[in-house]
């Protein structure tokens, strides 16, 4: 897989992904879930609703959101 290509990403399987919430998620069920894929990409999906398809980023798309979460920029 060339984890640079988004249409791999949807390509991957996640049935036995181990999908994690933030430490600092509260118990009122607002919360999202992380995966991770292949090559540094993640799997992010709503845990209301994990029967739908999650979204996918690719390991460089991921770091930008970090980056942009940490700076205070999201």
């Amino acid at each position: 897989m060339n984890g640079n290509r988004k249409s791999d990403l949807y390509a991957v399987d996640l049935t036995k992904a181990v999908w994690r919430k933030a430490s600092a998620s509260g118990g009122e069920g607002n919360c999202v879930e992380v995966a991770q894929l292949p090559g540094g990409a993640r799997a992010v999906r709503d845990s209301k609703n994990p029967g739908r398809e999650p979204l996918r980023f690719t390991a460089s798309e991921w770091a930008a959101f970090r980056e942009g979460v940490i700076a205070g920029e999201l």
